[in-house]
């Protein structure tokens, strides 16, 4: 399975959970059913961890008014993964941004990859400068 595959299997397990209304509960179950990944289980767990300040750090650079709460589950899922994955792994920035993009041209409507390459190359320009 390639990363790409990997990813896409992340964001659909973190659709169905953010669509749970985050209920963490069924977590393990949703994730036992959908892949044995070490990456995948350690990248899902990670985004739900962490994902009150993911959720800030995202809003902070979405155009004014926005919030990834108005955003399509997809989109957040998406959104919140490459985030993760810029500020908490050792994945290159530009495969982050790179792979972000191409999940949203996707699964997301036309205006979208140019949302989140906005907002990924924001965040990897300003919070990896912040010492994260």
């Amino acid at each position: 399975m390639t990363r790409f595959e990997k990813r896409e299997i992340i964001i659909k397990i973190l659709y169905q959970v953010f669509l749970l209304n985050n209920d963490t509960r069924k977590l393990n179950e949703i994730i036992n059913e959908s892949s044995d990944d070490k990456f995948v289980i350690e990248s899902v767990t990670g985004v739900v961890e962490k994902k009150p300040e993911l959720d800030k750090i995202i809003n902070k650079y979405l155009k004014e008014g926005w919030t990834i709460n108005r955003l399509s589950l997809v989109d957040q899922a998406i959104l919140s993964f490459g985030t993760y994955e810029l500020l908490y792994t050792d994945t290159p920035n530009i495969v982050c941004i790179n792979e972000s993009i191409e999940l949203s041209k996707k699964y997301s409507d036309d205006d979208m990859p140019k949302v989140i390459n906005a907002v990924l190359d924001s965040i990897h320009q300003e919070e990896e400068h912040d010492g994260r």
